[in-house]
């Protein structure tokens, strides 16, 4: 059922994700790491694509957030048993099914860079389809100006999030490096991609949103 609901989506919009945030008790963030480092074996021996891990850097409040591919057997894998023996370290976990890219452009993105930049969004009522033209139009930005473009995953089903995307960079100084783009090449940009300037991009967004959280993280193997 939800990979129907998911493939019922925009074009690109053709794969099943989970995506799991969680927050380690105190002092346990090290034991947790472990704990998923060590079971990453487990998805080979079981035939299942690996879970990608992200660890916070800055922003919001979780720890890691593990983005698992869903196979139509993984809903009966392993996985909740695993789960199980992490539960009694965590302080803190959200669960959101999501419908993305194909597995493979999600694994060319993520395998490109270590370095991300993780916002979610719920979008106003009546707006998550104007929410999600907008996520595309900023990739239109990015894509003019020669820039990453972010990952866009639309909720399914679970926590409240409505679009949640994550943008795959080398380190952060590749992160910043729009900060050097003249204003300018900027605002060519943001006209060609549908918005009035650059400075008009996030104005506009406001206007769709109700909440907005991002965070900075990096890939953890």
């Amino acid at each position: 059922m939800l990979l129907a609901l998911a493939l019922s989506g925009t074009a690109d919009s053709t794969h099943l994700y989970r995506i799991l945030m969680l927050r380690a008790a105190p002092g346990e963030l090290v034991n947790v790491l472990d704990l998923y480092k060590r079971h990453l074996p487990a998805y080979d021996a079981a035939q299942q694509p690996r879970p990608f891990i992200m660890r916070h850097s800055q922003g919001d409040q979780w720890d890691l957030l593990v983005l698992y591919p869903m196979t139509a057997d993984r809903v009966t894998s392993s996985d909740s048993g695993f789960e199980a023996q992490v539960a009694p370290h965590l302080a803190w976990r959200e669960d959101v099914f999501v419908a993305g890219p194909s597995l493979a452009a999600v694994s060319a993105a993520l395998v490109s860079g270590e370095f991300y930049h993780i916002e979610m969004h719920v979008s106003l009522p009546g707006k998550q389809v104007d929410l999600r033209r907008e996520r595309e139009m900023e990739n239109a930005f990015e894509r003019w100006l020669g820039r990453p473009e972010d990952l866009i995953f639309t909720r399914v089903a679970g926590a409240s999030w409505d679009i949640i995307t994550i943008g795959t960079f080398r380190d952060i100084r590749h992160y910043a490096e729009s900060a050097d783009i003249p204003p300018a090449r900027q605002d060519s940009a943001a006209r060609a991609a549908g918005y009035a300037s650059a400075d008009a991009i996030g104005p506009y967004l406001r206007t769709l949103i109700s909440s907005h959280h991002d965070t900075l993280a990096r890939a953890v193997h």
